[in-house]
Order: C-alpha cells, then sequence, then structure tokens
C-alpha cells in the first residue's frame, strides 16, 4: 500500500466524491451494446425511458440484451426449497444472522406521538411504507448476506409488500435467503432496467414506494435517475474501511480486514491511520504474505493501491482524519477502543476493537452492512427501520389557539408577499367573521 503524510492524506480526503473510475473496457461495452459512443449516465438514461415507456417488453428487451435472459419472477416454492437444501451448517448460520439482525432492528424507535394541551392536538404519524423495491447485487460472489441486510429492516417496519430484483439465474442461496428474510415477490432482473421496473412498475413488475440496496455502476446511476419519482436510500459507491490502530494492535489482524475489504472489488478502498510507523511496517509485510494465494488476489491487489497507510502523529490526528474522510466502516483497532468513541462524528459503522471485525458486520452482528460511501457518512446513515418509515404530522388546534396564533401568522405571511394566506388567517381572528 501507498504510504501518505498527513498533509497529502488530508488533501485526498478533503476532495471526496461519488466515483466509478471508468476503464475504457467499460465505454467499449457501452458502444458495443448501443451502437454509439454513450457515456454510463446517456445509458442509464436511455434504459430507464425506454422501460417506463414499453413496460415488460422493453425490460425483456434490456435483460435479454445485457444479461442473456428475459426478467422472469421466481415462485416462492423455489425459495423454499432452495432453503431446505442448503447445507445444515450453512442454514443455522443463516437463521443465527437473521435472529441478530431482527433483534436490532427492534430495538430501533419507530413510534409517532400525539401531545393533547390547551391549544389542541398536536403530534407525528408514523406508518410504514406500502410497497419497497430491494436490489441485490449479482456479480462474483452471491450476497446472501445483502438479502438479510435489506429485507428484516423493511418487515421489522411494517412495510406491506418487499419485493426482490437480483439478476437472471440467481444463485440458490439468494432464494433461500429470500424465503428466510420473509420477502414477498422475487424478479430476476438486474441492472438500471430492474431499477426503472421498479420505480414505475409493468405488467408484471408492481411500482415501488422506495427502492434500497446496493449495486454497480449502471444501478446507482438509475437509482439517482429514478430518485423523486420514487425514493432512494442514498447512493453507493464502491466499498471502503478505514482502520485507526495504534501500536497495541495486531498487524496480522489489521493486514486480514484490510483484505477482508478489498477482496470486494478492485474499485474498494482501504485504509490504515495510525500513529506507529512499526505497525504500519509489521502490517505492510503481513499484507504481503496474505495477499498471496488469495483466491480473488488480483481484485485485492488492486483494491490495495486504491487506498493507503498514514503515518499521524497521534490518535487524536488519526481520529480527525478519519472525520474527514467519512468512512463506510470505521474499525478503532485501539487498546481502549470505548474512549475514542466520543471522538467519532461521521461514519456509516463503528467496529470496536480488533476483536469487532468488520466482517462480522458484514454478515452476523446486528446491523445492516447497506451503509454510506464515498464521504455521504457527512450527511446519512445506514439503512435502517427507519428507511422504512414515513412521518405525517398532525395539527388540530382549538378554536381559542388558532384565534390567537392568525395574527402572528399573517403578519409572517405579509412579510413573504402572500395575501390570500394573510387574509385566510386573520378569518380566524377575534371579531373577523367567515363573511370578514
Amino acid at each position: 500500500m501507498k504510504r501518505y503524510t498527513p498533509e497529502e492524506a488530508r488533501e485526498r480526503f478533503q476532495r471526496r466524491r461519488l466515483r466509478y473510475p471508468e476503464r475504457p473496457e467499460l465505454r467499449e461495452g457501452i458502444a458495443r451494446i448501443f451502437g454509439e459512443a454513450l457515456s454510463p449516465e446517456a445509458a442509464v438514461a436511455r434504459i430507464v425511458a425506454e422501460v417506463e415507456a414499453g413496460g415488460d417488453a422493453a425490460l425483456d428487451a434490456w435483460s435479454q440484451r445485457l444479461d442473456g435472459h428475459p426478467a422472469y419472477e421466481i415462485p416462492k416454492r423455489l425459495w423454499r426449497e432452495a432453503y431446505d437444501e442448503l447445507p445444515r451448517e450453512l442454514r443455522d448460520a443463516l437463521e443465527t444472522a437473521r435472529s441478530r439482525v431482527k433483534a436490532f432492528y427492534r430495538r430501533e424507535p419507530r413510534g409517532g406521538f400525539l401531545t393533547a394541551g390547551e391549544d389542541g392536538l398536536l403530534g407525528q404519524l408514523v406508518r410504514p411504507l406500502a410497497r419497497v423495491g430491494v436490489y441485490v447485487p449479482g456479480g462474483s460472489a452471491p450476497l446472501l448476506s445483502t438479502v438479510l441486510m435489506t429485507v428484516i429492516p423493511a418487515r421489522v417496519a411494517g412495510v406491506g409488500e418487499i419485493v426482490l430484483a437480483t439478476p437472471p439465474k440467481p444463485h440458490p442461496a439468494i432464494l433461500a435467503a429470500a424465503w428466510a428474510a420473509g420477502a414477498d415477490r422475487l424478479f430476476a432482473m438486474g441492472g438500471a432496467q430492474a431499477v426503472a421496473a421498479l420505480a414505475y412498475g409493468t405488467e408484471r413488475v408492481p411500482r415501488v414506494d422506495k427502492i434500497v440496496g446496493p449495486g454497480n455502476l449502471f444501478v446507482t446511476l438509475a437509482k439517482k435517475r429514478v430518485f423523486g419519482d420514487v425514493g432512494v436510500e442514498g447512493l453507493a459507491g464502491p466499498t471502503e474501511t478505514l482502520i485507526v490502530a495504534d501500536e497495541s494492535a495486531n498487524p496480522e489482524l489489521v493486514a486480514a480486514d484490510l483484505l477482508a475489504q478489498a477482496e470486494h472489488d478492485r474499485l474498494a478502498e482501504p485504509w490504515l491511520l495510525t500513529p506507529s510507523g512499526a505497525l504500519a511496517d509489521r502490517v505492510e509485510a503481513a499484507l504481503a504474505a496474505q495477499l498471496a494465494g488469495l483466491p480473488r488476489e488480483e481484485v485485492a491487489q488492486r483494491a490495495l493501491e486504491n487506498g493507503g497507510i498514514v503515518v499521524t502523529g497521534s490518535l487524536e490526528a488519526a481520529l480527525e482524519l478519519a472525520n474527514l474522510f467519512a468512512p463506510e466502516h470505521l474499525c478503532l483497532s485501539v487498546a481502549d477502543p470505548y474512549r475514542w468513541l466520543g471522538r467519532v462524528q461521521n461514519a456509516g459503522g463503528v467496529f470496536l476493537g480488533e476483536h469487532s471485525g468488520e466482517a462480522l458486520g458484514d454478515y452476523i452482528a446486528g446491523p445492516s452492512h447497506v451503509m454510506p460511501t464515498s464521504g455521504t457518512a457527512r450527511f446519512s446513515a445506514a439503512l435502517a427501520v427507519r428507511d422504512f418509515l414515513k412521518a405525517i404530522p398532525v395539527v388540530g388546534l382549538s378554536p381559542e389557539a388558532a384565534r390567537a396564533l392568525a395574527g402572528p401568522a399573517a403578519l409572517l405571511a405579509r412579510a413573504e408577499g402572500l395575501e390570500a394566506h394573510a387574509r385566510a388567517l386573520e378569518k380566524r381572528k377575534p371579531g373577523m367573521g367567515s363573511g370578514g
């Protein structure tokens, strides 16, 4: 991994944004499929527009062209069969993860309130969304854990119907996880065309109120494109982990955690911030040893080149840089992680101590692994029950309160130049009848 000075890291971190560096083969693939040179944004815009206008016919055409198979729905009996056919140990692990994720989100507050006073009633109704779509990537790994981490919070929130989408010919483990998590429908459809089908509905695919879940560049651009017509929980960039470690950290574990993130994707971004130059040296040596022979060695090696090691002057300086980076995963591999937790301002998730490795969070710890990336942890949070709820304010003022508040409100309305507002308010003032 490349070494950066704190000053170099600060400059780099300040320029962070959602990124999907374009490789030449990406442009070449788009030109081959579309018959002309298009940007990824323009390609996604065309797919979304055609599916919105053409429904199932367009969905199937794009699925055939991009995934080699028309879109189709997978009946629930096949989910159950896949679940029953899992090896017993894997099924038990799936159940353990399900129970932990469900228990975690059942603790999340989700109630509204109604407060009655002398002025009347004020409050907030909290209602679950009627239908949500969950996108589960296909790619090179069957992400059955993503099914659990998205469907279960929605189920706990009380969502009426949960519709899964994943590229055609999904791994049986995806079907088994859909059964375990309690999804309602599962469509084999991927990419931008799946996002468009969920956003606008087709003859087969129901229109949803919100789309959640990670995906590649085309899925992310499609979510960005349809936002406003449908809700989205965020725009996911490449995954990232930032480890803050002191001299007490085990270099073998630090290296293992960096590689666990690096093997996700060539664009993943692993970082180590430490005040200990000796630890940095030992981690580099451990990385070289552990990288050799990994099944996804080439992917991990490319990802390590995206991140780096920063030797800081102190742990305080490391935490300051970590907050500037606002990582998806922040791992505090330090002697007393609880002491430093209060300094954390920006992170998708925090993992306290090297025994709480980020990989545990990916699968089984409890919180969803769908977390903000690319610095968006500055203003957004990990997927939770609240993402599937909407708050509806309730105003039930008494006639006396309405009359008392009408005058000040009318002054505010006229200050904004909204005379009809002011007059509507003044009809409620004392001495102003309905015909006044």
